[in-house]
């Protein structure tokens, strides 16, 4: 990276559609990107420029990941092909449409592939919502690194791109929920030459170009939004120790693998550190020329202190306004992270989303249902980010929290398009939101604090001073929607912000009169403060204050309307106490939740690295500082579930026996101040009996056919 390839952040980015159209561009745009090289030969193609390969079905709508990228390089003339779901166990599906010319782009889906395929106890799922037919098992494990390996096994030479949510949330070493280990960059294990993280539109145009013009894969390096592998490190930048940002604390006698000393110790069993020349007083540097030095992989996995230190160091240095590049170490090569991707403008948004898409799966499918389709047919997507930050969640990770908004133009040329072209419209639509679904238009009053900030939410543990909350040109929106000719009924189905909406009173009162269908699902995750605190969530005063107006708008559009909270067991911080506690609040006002969710650690959250480490990275980490509790047996995770569905009676025992040793046994009886009664129902309950409580992935391995003693499996002497 020279000094003049240096990320410059006082000149605007480029435009994604400025860019001169590959000469490609004379061929008309695909009916549907082609699969098959019979659609290639009607198109007159010889072959592709590019090749998607993806994890979900094939589906032309602007909420699929793999039609965005396609119809956005077409875009740019650009030849774009489509393998949708490919068998991994050979390259045979990889080379069914050719070698594409420039690069394959690879990404496992709208999902990560393991978050997709196992439920939060680590058991396979039976169906996929992103499959024909809603088919489980149509994709491998961490679906982007065996993609990758398969496209490089198949097609020597081709630049291999990774992306989409599951590369992006992997991109530094991160802690693996489903191996219970630390696991290298996804740009590590796949093999791929470059990672592209975030919404990548910026960063995947502009690699087309230049590789379009002759450049090699291996001198792009400089690409906001982008991460890629290093055998030496820049000379031209300056490199400072996270830790001297802000220091854990000692390491245990750990020597400092980045000290420039003549004989650095080894950062793993195989490698030594290079050496590097570290700057100690950060503040008075250049950021657009300094880099942060993250612990190495080999660090953060054996040191649950330097996990959670890297992982708060990384959501700090997230904002695209100041975020500085990062760099961590990874056996004898250098994981270069640059700067975040500068948030699309309106008219740049506005443009993606009025690509030609055809609004339907790909004709291959036929008939066969797609769930996500289904689901997502009739919604429209009004905007991109979140700046809650709550800690459970991957979309600020992702997306960032910068709201990028659509224009309202837009919007309601889309609704328009969809009641004219959709098959199977009848007038309702069912989603206008994104991420969130009131977010829409809101931002930092003033652009410089925006580009300074470093705080992990706008609105916890309040909402920043600086934050523009004024909900009313949404109120204008759905009104404006809904005098669209032929438009019914509008709803909102995105996550609400409870929290804002009620600081727009008659944004309130326009959605509960106009756009509620008799049921609203709100999250407000938990009733109790450690939980709350822990996952950067307002208390549940917010939540009465907010169904107060619920209700009193319900009754003055004479409605009868129910709100559907929704509540997280077994989240970091979360004690039995906490879900008792929940559980009494769900039964005093008079709620029985059907489903539940248990906390799922995620890659790169910062809730995950709370479960992980037992420290919490939304405060400095020390090695002195308070530990953070997570229920990790699986007795204790059921429990908490349980908690939650206090009112069925297969969780009675497990409740009963929890409630005597926390000395509730007041709690158990049939009297309505009671949480479980005494009696148990004929045929219920069974499958408590015997539930033990152990960690996460203990297993008992036999080490010799003899069988074990029988004090080893607790049975006592013999009589």
């Amino acid at each position: 990276m020279s000094e003049k390839t240096a990320i410059n952040r006082s000149r605007p980015a480029r435009d994604i559609f400025g860019y001169r159209k590959y000469w490609a561009h004379k061929f008309t745009p695909a009916p549907f990107l082609p699969m098959s090289r019979e659609e290639m030969d009607d198109l007159g193609w010889d072959s592709c420029d590019i090749i998607i390969v993806t994890g979900d079905a094939y589906v032309d709508q602007a909420s699929f990941g793999m039609a965005i990228i396609g119809r956005l390089l077409e875009a740019q003339g650009f030849r774009v092909g489509i393998i949708a779901q490919p068998r991994w166990q050979n390259t045979e599906d990889f080379l069914q449409l050719g070698r594409p010319n420039l690069f394959f782009g690879v990404t496992a889906g709208n999902m990560d592939s393991m978050v997709n395929r196992y439920t939060s106890d680590r058991k396979i799922r039976s169906d996929d919502a992103y499959t024909p037919h809603g088919e489980g098992g149509k994709r491998p494990d961490r679906a982007s690194l065996v993609y990758s390996q398969r496209c490089k096994e198949a097609c020597k030479g081709v630049p291999v791109v990774i992306g989409g949510i599951e590369a992006s949330l992997r991109r530094i070493a991160h802690y693996d929920y489903w191996q219970d280990k630390v696991r290298h960059s996804a740009l590590v294990d796949s093999k791929a030459d470059i990672l592209l993280y975030g919404n990548a539109e910026r960063a995947i145009v502009e690699i087309a170009h230049r590789l379009a013009a002759g450049e090699n894969i291996r001198e792009i390096r400089n690409l906001r939004g982008t991460a890629v592998l290093l055998n030496t490190l820049p000379s031209d930048y300056t490199y400072i120790d996270s830790r001297d940002v802000e220091a854990p604390g000692p390491a245990h006698a750990k020597p400092n693998p980045y000290a420039s000393t003549p004989a650095p110790p080894p950062m793993s069993e195989s490698a030594q550190a290079p050496l590097v020349t570290l700057h100690t007083r950060p503040r008075q540097l250049d950021r657009e020329r300094t880099a942060v030095l993250l612990p190495s992989h080999e660090q953060v996995k054996r040191d649950p202190v330097l996990y959670a230190h890297a992982s708060r160091i990384l959501h700090l240095e997230s904002n695209p306004g100041n975020a500085r590049a990062l760099v961590q170490q990874h056996g004898r090569r250098w994981l270069w992270v640059n700067p975040p991707p500068v948030p699309l403008t309106t008219r740049e948004l506005d443009r993606v989303y009025e690509l030609p898409y055809q609004r339907r799966p790909h004709p291959a499918y036929g008939d066969a249902r797609i769930p996500a389709y289904e689901m997502i047919r009739f919604s429209i997507n009004i905007m991109r980010g979140c700046f809650g930050g709550c800690t459970f969640c991957s979309i600020t990770e992702h997306e960032g929290r910068i709201i990028q908004n659509r224009s309202e133009k837009s919007i309601l040329k889309e609704i328009e398009a969809i009641r004219d072209n959709v098959p199977g419209f009848t007038g309702n639509i069912s989603d206008l939101g994104g991420p969130t679904a009131n977010m829409w238009r809101l931002h930092c009053k003033d652009p410089k604090i925006e580009a300074s900030c470093r705080r992990l939410s706008c609105v916890y543990p309040g909402i920043c001073k600086n934050m523009k909350t004024d909900q009313m040109p949404l109120v204008h929106l759905y009104r404006k929607a809904r005098a669209i000719p032929g438009i019914k009924r509008i709803f909102i189905a995105s996550g609400l912000r409870y929290d804002l909406a009620v600081e727009t009173p008659e944004y309130v009162r326009e959605l509960v009169t106009h756009h509620v269908g008799g049921y609203l699902k709100i999250a407000p995750e938990h009733t109790e403060k450690s939980p709350l605190s822990h996952m950067m969530k307002p208390g549940i005063g917010t939540y009465d204050r907010f169904k107060a107006m619920f209700e009193k708008y319900s009754r003055a559009a004479g409605k009868e309307q129910y709100l559907i909270p929704y509540f997280i067991a077994a989240h970091p911080g979360t004690t039995d106490e906490d879900m008792l506690n929940l559980a009494l609040w769900l039964k005093r006002n008079g709620f029985r939740a059907d489903q539940v969710q248990a906390y799922l650690p995620s890659p790169m959250a910062l809730a995950t690295a709370m479960w992980h480490t037992g420290y919490n990275p939304l405060k400095k980490v020390t090695r002195s500082g308070k530990t953070v509790f997570s229920p990790r047996g699986m007795k204790q995770r059921r429990l908490h579930k349980a908690f939650l569905r206090y009112h069925d009676a297969n969780n009675w025992p497990l409740l009963r026996e929890a409630l005597k040793k926390m000395g509730r046994a007041d709690l158990i009886g049939n009297g309505k101040q009671h949480l479980v009664p005494a009696w148990q129902p004929r045929g219920t309950g069974e499958q408590h009996k015997e539930t033990k409580s152990r960690p996460f992935r203990t297993k008992h391995v036999r080490r010799s056919g003899k069988k074990p003693s029988r004090q080893r499996r607790g049975l006592g002497k013999r009589r």
